[in-house]
């Protein structure tokens, strides 16, 4: 490595510091636009040594941990000047496909807290750590706890620490629900049958709802529910949720104002039915997703509430079966909320239709301005876009982008 002073110009999109050496675009993690740093450079990529001339943009981290785990890149920024880089995010992604449109501002989303989190249980020299990985690295840093986590996951590490004793290396998913921690441990080696009743009393002294190790349920102690709209869904084990209860409740708020009079709905992708559940008390769903235990978790609760409309729920995989537009037509409007890679199949098909409102909803800025294109180019406008940060203090954004068709 070299040592360079540096001039920081901009924030990349991972939150990265932006530098100019000898033409090289140079990413310095933990430095901020306007900043004067000294800092190892190797290649494209640098490690900040000091701040010699400081951004009065700068505030003190909150986390102990800050800048040395690999979890949040902002919590250094001034909040005023992070929340309108987060919508340049935006505006980038929609302007790199020829789309100009104005963003919204950032809704915080955080709330309480994350309600889920994944750790990682490493043994080194015969005594469990848990934590995350280290910024840039593959090392575990071992903590005591996350302040960026709901206060029911004050104690996280410690029952991550007491499950990697008996399993090993491992990394435990864990989710905040009305019946208390569902945890779910990958381990690295096999969990012998004869170690079940022992592991199942482990979960009881600490007091967890639910234990599943490599896909299979070691007790169920408790319900493992969580509310969307009147209805209580049922988690199936390692099942998708959003991050945080405020992020899918302005999720939700968004999508269901943009619905209007609509009589007739296609929630496409729809998870375990936060859109869905919502909707359907005042409107007819069909719902669509190629998790199969979510759909059943959805089709579950929709029985058990009374005094919602008709859901249907099907599974399908719409990456490779995508709604034509002749199965589109019942509906008065779509919602389309697809993992990270986007859903460009469905969106090229409802292109094609006449469907008078879609809303989009999107984790990642890049694949919903390329699905947005594709609906621009079929007779789409844009009412509306929305950022919703519910991933507070790093680089991911949620969207909830309108489009309408006259």
């Amino acid at each position: 490595m070299i040592e360079r002073r540096l001039d920081i110009t901009g924030l990349g999109r991972r939150g990265e510091g932006l530098a100019n050496n000898e033409g090289e675009t140079i990413f310095v993690p933990g430095a901020l636009p306007g900043e004067t740093i000294v800092a190892d450079v190797e290649g494209g990529r640098a490690n900040l040594l000091r701040i010699e001339t400081a951004s009065s943009e700068r505030v003190q981290p909150f986390c102990p941990y800050f800048g040395v785990c690999g979890g949040c890149q902002l919590q250094h920024w001034d909040e005023q000047f992070y929340a309108r880089w987060k919508c340049r995010l935006v505006e980038t992604a929609f302007r790199h496909c020829g789309i100009e449109t104005r963003v919204g501002p950032l809704i915080d989303a955080h709330g309480a807290g994350r309600r889920r989190v994944t750790l990682h249980i490493r043994r080194t020299d015969g005594v469990a750590k848990a934590g995350f990985m280290q910024a840039r690295s593959h090392a575990l840093l071992d903590i005591d706890r996350c302040p960026v986590l709901v206060p029911a996951f004050t104690n996280a590490t410690a029952i991550a620490r007491a499950l990697g004793e008996k399993l090993g290396d491992s990394d435990l998913a864990r989710t905040a629900t009305n019946g208390g921690i569902d945890a779910a441990a990958k381990a690295e080696r096999r969990v012998a049958e004869r170690q079940m009743p022992k592991l199942a009393s482990l979960a009881a002294e600490l007091d967890l709802a639910r234990l599943t190790i490599n896909g299979e349920i070691v007790v169920t102690r408790r319900p493992t529910s969580v509310r969307m709209g009147r209805a209580h869904v049922i988690l199936p084990p390692n099942s998708f949720l959003q991050a945080t209860e405020a992020g899918e409740a302005r999720l939700a708020g968004c999508v269901t104002a943009a619905m209007g009079k609509a009589k007739s709905v296609a929630d496409l992708f729809c998870g375990l039915g936060p859109f869905t559940l919502r909707l359907a008390e005042t409107t007819r769903v069909s719902a669509f997703d190629n998790d199969k235990a979510a759909i059943a978790a959805l089709s579950q609760a929709a029985r058990a509430t009374p005094g919602l409309k008709p859901i249907e729920a099907a599974v399908r995989d719409l990456f490779r079966a995508p709604l034509m537009p002749n199965e589109l037509k019942p509906f008065d409007a779509i919602i389309v909320d697809p993992p990270r890679t986007g859903a460009e199949a469905q969106a090229r098909q409802i292109a094609k239709s006449q469907i008078k409102t879609v809303v989009a909803v999107s984790c990642d800025p890049a694949t919903l301005a390329r699905d947005a294109e594709i609906l621009v180019d079929g007779g789409y406008h844009i009412d509306s876009v929305t950022p919703i940060d519910q991933f507070k203090w790093t680089s991911h954004v949620e969207t909830v982008a309108v489009f309408r068709k006259t």
